[in-house]
């Protein structure tokens, strides 16, 4: 199991300690150290095939689910090894939930989008109380609250993210994993979608992988930074290059690429 201590203001949820990992043989992401904050948004950015998202997947150990991927360092979640050969990454992934790039509801009624996890983990509260606070947090209730019955799927893009968001808050999660969530979506949903990020950090500690320089500087308090450089083999390594507050690294980063990527000179 994984420890239900509640993380204090001033120590880090998350931490990866020379975080490395691997596709089979090769190394695709190498020596990453981040401090997560508890109650905070950090971006990742940088530029395609520079290990956003292997890292971001790192932290609810979804590339448990690559058969080639492999992790070497450490990544602790409230000081805990989630590696450790006694950790549950069914129990991790509900407590650090998900949200992936593409709206991926559940083919069932946006009731039961809410309910299913809640109900398979073992949820003896209220379902109904549950499901109507998830879908406020997620700022999806008033639009949905009087066709709960209605599919999941004949949700707008936009409102499917944010049921999605809903279905991860559902878990009772205390961090949410956010790979590129808006990237599918129109800039209404987008901004519905950001400002929802800004309410939620009052609850959660939020981790969002963004290609866009403007939302990561809009949504996130923290902003590391990842590059790649060709291998020899004609493949990509990514790395980790500086991270910081955001207002740091988009107005006096430390190192020469981190302004030349969030100025817009490549990527």
């Amino acid at each position: 199991m994984v420890s239900e201590t509640t993380a204090t203001m001033t120590e880090p949820v998350i931490q990866m300690e020379n975080l490395n990992v691997y596709y089979g043989s090769t190394l695709a992401v190498r020596d990453v150290n981040i401090n997560i904050p508890y109650n905070q948004v950090m971006a990742f950015i940088g530029p395609s095939g520079c290990g956003k998202s292997t890292v971001l997947r790192c932290l609810n150990r979804m590339n448990d689910l690559i058969p080639s991927a492999r992790v070497e360092g450490k990544v602790t979640y409230h000081g805990r090894d989630i590696y450790s050969s006694d950790v549950d990454a069914v129990d991790l992934r509900r407590r650090v939930g998900m949200v992936f790039q593409k709206p991926n509801p559940f083919p069932k009624s946006i009731y039961e989008n809410i309910a299913f996890g809640a109900r398979i983990n073992g949820y003896q509260g209220d379902m109904d109380e549950l499901v109507e606070d998830s879908l406020r947090k997620a700022a999806i209730w008033d639009e949905v609250k009087d066709q709960l019955k209605k599919s999941g799927l004949a949700l707008s893009g936009g409102q499917q993210q944010r049921l999605c968001i809903a279905r991860a808050i559902a878990l009772q999660p205390d961090v949410i994993l956010m790979d590129e969530p808006c990237s599918a979506l129109d800039p209404i949903s987008t901004l519905r979608v950001e400002e929802l990020i800004n309410q939620l950090k009052d609850q959660y500690t939020i981790v969002i992988v963004t290609h866009n320089m403007q939302q990561a500087s809009r949504v996130s308090d923290y902003t590391a930074f990842f590059n790649a450089e060709a291998t020899e083999q004609g493949g990509k390594q990514g790395f980790l290059v500086e991270c910081d507050t955001t207002k740091t690294i988009f107005n006096n980063p430390r190192e020469k690429s981190t302004q030349e990527y969030v100025s817009g000179r490549f990527g």
